[in-house]
Parts: structure tokens; sequence; C-alpha cells
């Protein structure tokens, strides 16, 4: 997934013109884009909505950002959204794995009890939210087989330690937050879940998306949230491989297997080991589908 576009739980109109968004998956959310007294409309608002729009036959993927499992509020989240079968649950505020592991147990639960396939509830999990959970971004490998993605947040990790400002003048992150981003990259990749950038605040900078865009696509991530349509034609332009780099990357898988998957081959006058190889298979991935 490319593009991830947060979409407010409780505004059916924004809801239905999402899907035209060209996003990769829609989040629906029912954390913090809702005020404390809309949640019970929010869940009904999200439910009708999942259910007139999982049985399209072009349509993005389509996640639930439920609350987080301390508010008291996600079990009715689960409750009121399971019983349509979202794609996946975006769990805020995850500390560690075991909370993955948590709501993989409960998601379990609720698809015996609406007859859905077993497992097919995917999770992704935003994990710096908190200072604790810069301590457990090592923690999520083997916490669930539906962790399909790991992403990160500068905004509530911002307000946790006490940060007066999360990106400095010529608006790049200061040391805390990138410290926090790169952690999370290296926890996605290890947990063998995709790594996706967090949110670009301010939705009229679209060059500004770009960079931040860019600067995460060369580092690894594969994906970017997005909280406005207008990010997701930048954001799905940066994340999906140029044409060159796919036939570049075809060459390399190519040449690998013409030598029998030998751990070294030349190409044009270079040697290629395997992580060439390793990169290159990822870029045919990354261009190939977009989930």
């Amino acid at each position: 997934m490319r593009s991830l576009l947060f979409v407010p739980g409780d505004d059916s109109r924004k809801l239905a013109k999402a899907l035209s968004s060209g996003a990769d998956a829609l989040i629906l959310d029912l954390e913090d884009s809702v005020a404390d007294d809309a949640k019970s409309k929010a869940r009904r608002i999200c439910l009708d909505f999942l259910n007139s729009a999982l049985s399209l036959a072009d349509r993005p993927a389509l996640y639930v950002r439920i609350n987080a499992l301390d508010s008291g509020l996600s079990d009715g989240d689960l409750d009121a959204v399971m019983t349509a079968g979202p794609d996946g649950i975006v769990l805020p505020k995850a500390q560690t794995g075991s909370d993955v592991t948590l709501l993989d147990a409960r998601i379990a639960v609720r698809e015996t009890l609406h007859d859905l396939p077993e497992s097919r509830t995917a999770i992704i999990a935003i994990a710096t939210e908190t200072a604790a959970s810069i301590f457990g971004l090592g923690s999520y490998v083997g916490a669930s087989a539906r962790l399909c993605g790991l992403t990160w947040g500068g905004e509530d990790l911002a307000a946790d330690i006490g940060a007066s400002a999360n990106k400095d003048a010529t608006g790049y992150w200061t040391q805390p937050f990138m410290l926090a981003r790169n952690l999370c990259l290296f926890g996605a990749v290890s947990a063998g879940a995709q790594p996706i950038d967090t949110v670009f605040t301010d939705f009229r900078d679209l060059d500004g998306l770009r960079r931040e865009a860019l600067a995460a696509a060369n580092d690894g991530f594969t994906g970017k949230l997005a909280i406005h349509p207008a990010q997701v034609p930048v954001i799905n332009e940066v994340f999906t491989p140029p044409p060159e780099a796919i036939a570049e990357a075809q060459r390399i898988v190519d040449a690998f297997s013409a030598a029998g998957n030998a751990g070294v081959v030349g190409l044009d006058g270079k040697m290629l080991d395997r992580p060439h190889l390793i990169a290159a298979r990822r870029t045919l991935d990354r261009a190939g589908t977009k989930t």
C-alpha cells in the first residue's frame, strides 16, 4: 500500500468521497478525528459505510483505526465494525508487540462470531506515540501473523515528551523524532511488516510533502499516511517505482536466475551479490501490486 488516507469516521460525506481519492487504503478513523461525544455515531456511520463499500468491485483496502486498547473504547469499536469484516484494523498508541498479540486475539473472537474467514483481518500498528513505546520497537517480531504494517507518529509523541516542536525551521524532523522514525523503519522490516511513513500535516504544502516522501522512500519506507485527498497523488507517485527502476530490477533478477541463483553475478561490468537481488525483488513487488 503506497497511500493510506485517514477519513473521519463520523463524516459519511467524506467517507463516500474518499472512495474516489485514488488512495490504496482508507483508514476510517474512530480515534483522534472523532469527538468523545460522537464515538457511538461514528461507529454506526463506519459500519454503514463498510457494509456498502466492501462489496464494490474496484475499491481501496478499508481499514478502521480503533481507539487505544487502554481507552475503554476499543472493544466497542471492534464489536461494531467487525460485523462488517473490514480488511484491517489500525491500532493507535501501541506500546509493544504484546499489544498487537492482544488485538489479534480480540479480532479472532469476532471473526468466529461473524463467520469471517480465519485470520483475514490485518493489523497496522502505530508504534511511536509515547516515549515508552520507543523502547518496544524491536518487540513486534512474531507478535502476530496479522501484522502487515508498522507506522509512526510525531504529534502524540511530541505531546507525550513535552516537545515544543517536532520539526525545525527548515521543516525537517528534529533529532528525537528522527530517532522514532528510523527505529520504526528497522522495527517494521525486522518484523516482516511494511514500513509506512507518518502523515505530513500541512496538506497545502505539496512540495514539502514530496520532499518528505522522497526522503522516506529513499530510506526504505514503502508507503505513507495521508490526511487529505490532495496528498494522495503525490504519495502514489513517489512510492511507485519508475519504469527505469523496474526494468533494472528485472534485469538483476534475470541475471541471477540465468546464473542458477548464484551468490554473485556480473552485470554491465559490476559485481552484484544477494543484497542487490533482494532489493530488486522488493522493487518488483512494489511495482506489481498495491497491497
